[in-house]
């Protein structure tokens, strides 16, 4: 890649990280662009990784600093998201990617139109034993989803974090923690497989940092309606995508 491609690059990653952390699905367009500048599709795939990484830990720190972060609940589904993680990275190369990209598309439009007009399912500081279990297997499949494809996984953290009893600015909390956390665990298998362009990663993580200090303050600013619309919004245009092209 020349200079001007690693400058678009950067561009793009601020245009990423403001979609990442305001609602999701933000990884589809770097994936795309990636891979237009000349990156093999696993190699995009992987590097998008470095990227997230950096701009979730940036995301993660400022909600922590916001009081934002309910821990308690975030260090419950984890290991959950993690143990799937890594399920996902496996099964990756045993399923047809163009048949779980439709199917993906169509839960994502029901399961998040439900949860975005229902927020409230649950009470988030007094979920049963059974609710708990729903939640851990609820974020197991996500874990399964992020570490096969990571892109839209936000939709899914999102509306199980809302089924949870969070609002949407809580929910976008833990949402980039617990993304934060399956990356870096499966970060390695992605650079054993000679899969990352570490200086690509990097702008584009560097591009990312300002598109989310930027979405936290809007996040924060705005409220729960506005985080709402866009969501709904992101959500139909990236079930299209999936659907269609």
């Amino acid at each position: 890649m020349d200079n001007l491609h690693l400058f678009f690059i950067f561009i793009a990653g601020i245009v990423v990280g403001f979609i990442n952390v305001l609602a999701a699905g933000g990884s589809f367009l770097t994936l795309a662009i990636l891979i237009a500048f000349g990156l093999p599709p696993t190699v995009a795939n992987g590097t998008n990784r470095v990227g997230l990484l950096i701009q979730n830990s940036f995301a993660s720190s400022k909600f922590y600093r916001l009081k934002l972060l309910d821990y308690k609940f975030v260090f419950f589904v984890a290991p959950f998201a993690i143990a799937g993680s890594f399920i996902g990275s496996y099964i990756a190369t045993h399923i047809s990617n163009e048949l779980l990209k439709k199917i993906i598309a169509i839960l994502m439009v029901v399961i998040s139109v439900i949860t975005i007009y229902k927020p409230q399912r649950l009470v988030k500081s007094e979920l049963s034993s059974l609710n708990k279990k729903l939640m851990a297997l609820i974020f197991f499949f996500i874990g399964i989803y992020g570490g096969f494809i990571q892109a839209g996984v936000g939709f899914f953290i999102i509306s199980a974090s809302i089924w949870g009893g969070f609002s949407m600015v809580e929910s976008n909390a833990i949402k980039v923690f617990v993304i934060t956390l399956y990356t870096v665990l499966i970060l390695p298998m992605f650079i054993f497989a000679h899969q990352i362009n570490f200086l690509v990663g990097v702008i584009l993580g560097l591009g990312s940092i300002i598109g989310a200090r930027i979405a936290i303050h809007v996040s924060i600013k705005k409220g729960d309606k506005f985080i709402r619309i866009a969501l709904l919004i992101l959500l139909f245009v990236f079930a299209v995508k999936l659907m269609f092209f």
